[in-house]
């Protein structure tokens, strides 16, 4: 039997190789067969969710935590010293120099990542902005919400922050950033489905191996990653009640 493993859509597109990398050393540590299965869109990956084609995922925050809740998924592991954040952005030449001067029907940037919108919008309260007051510019990638910003065909745009980092010098030195997020407790993570649940201690103790090993340790460069992290029940409860939260 073959079980699938996706990972969400927001991974930069440099670490798409070492994705498929690591699915090979993955099958080969725990001698089980893994097809990994990349969708472009949350649309075509929600898709195959609700359909439980999915058995691992490397999910965000917001489908960590829908996963866990209603189609029985459990966590494995994160990566190690790495949270989720989310920037606003805007074009250097604009003039707003704080979000608070952006104005209503500003035009805004993102993609479909639902944390990432999700903490952006939070960032942008100060301005007495939200989803009712903004004209949304929807962009399939972060690198298209740059693009949006650099045209001038966007007045702000949110970014994961991990994203805009990997921006080209080129791009970030055309844009500006507004504002950071600072939130620290969310995390992307590697979460188990009910097919593969009684493996999971063996998944977790061959991941948090990894970085022991050299050849595994190439594999974890791959993903910029250092190394896995365990989440246990409690931990995963907690970010699921403070997107909760944050959501509301």
């Amino acid at each position: 039997m073959s079980f699938l493993f996706t990972v969400s859509p927001d991974f930069a597109p440099d670490r798409l190789s070492g994705w498929y990398i690591f699915n090979t050393w993955l099958q080969k540590q725990t001698d089980t067969a893994i097809h990994l299965e990349m969708y472009n869109h949350y649309q075509q990956l929600h898709q195959a969710i609700e359909a439980d084609k999915i058995d691992l995922i490397y999910a965000n925050p917001f489908d960590a935590a829908m996963l866990v809740r209603t189609k029985g998924f459990v966590p494995l592991v994160k990566a190690l010293g790495q949270a989720d954040e989310a920037i606003i952005a805007v074009n250097a030449d604009n003039p707003v120099q704080d979000v608070a001067d952006l104005q209503a029907n500003s035009r805004v940037a993102f993609t479909d990542d639902p944390d990432v919108r999700l903490m952006g919008m939070i960032m942008l309260e100060p301005a007495d902005l939200d989803a009712g007051n903004i004209v949304p510019v929807l962009a399939d990638t972060p690198v298209l919400v740059a693009k949006h910003l650099l045209k001038g065909e966007a007045d702000a745009g949110i970014i994961l922050a991990e994203a805009y980092d990997n921006l080209s010098g080129v791009i970030r030195k055309q844009l500006r950033i507004l504002v950071r997020s600072q939130i620290s407790v969310i995390h992307h993570a590697l979460l188990i489905g009910p097919r593969l649940q009684a493996r999971r201690g063996e998944f977790c103790r061959a991941l948090l191996e990894m970085a022991a090993d050299e050849k595994g340790r190439g594999v974890l460069a791959a993903l910029g990653f250092n190394g896995w992290q365990a989440i246990d029940d409690e931990e995963m409860e907690f970010m699921i009640d403070l997107m909760d939260t944050l959501n509301t």
